[in-house]
């Protein structure tokens, strides 16, 4: 039963609630990335037109029909590859994935053994998969890491 004469506040899903007096917030929010001012200039579709980007995706079969018959523009959105892009912890998290990777590839090839053809066939399998892996996601981390910054 509702009482008469109070009054309720709802506050949407994700937004903070009411404060108590005096408490403030010490952690001083990041300037919002602005993604396309970014992508403009550093002059991105310039570049990968004059490398020809486009043409070798549409010989492959990734034209800009199959992006859209496959969804692959929803799928990204859904996956979060844009706010991802904006998010300032991006870069470090792709280098924190990097170094492990990089490391392991040459683990790999120390720590199993050499007796069989298999086993070598795995070291080989292993290290190209992590330092493939370690080398695009540093270079990951690189053009997210300019792709945020050049707004400064």
């Amino acid at each position: 039963m509702w009482c008469q004469g109070t009054t309720t506040t709802v506050f949407p899903v994700g937004e903070p609630g009411p404060r108590a007096a005096g408490t403030t917030t010490t952690k001083k929010a990041a300037p919002a990335v602005k993604l396309l001012t970014n992508v403009e200039k550093l002059r991105l579709l310039t570049k990968a037109e004059r490398a020809g980007l486009l043409s070798a995706a549409e010989r492959a079969g990734l034209s800009l029909s199959a992006v859209e018959r496959l969804g692959l523009l929803s799928k990204a959105e859904e996956l979060g590859a844009l706010s991802a892009a904006t998010d300032p912890g991006t870069p470090g998290n792709l280098l924190a994935l990097a170094l492990p990777l990089l490391a392991a590839g040459p683990a790999v090839v120390y720590l199993v053994p050499e007796e069989q053809a298999w086993q070598v066939a795995l070291q080989a399998v292993a290290a190209l998969v992590c330092v493939v892996g370690g080398a695009a996601a540093v270079a990951a981390s690189t053009f997210v890491s300019r792709l945020q910054g050049s707004s400064s």
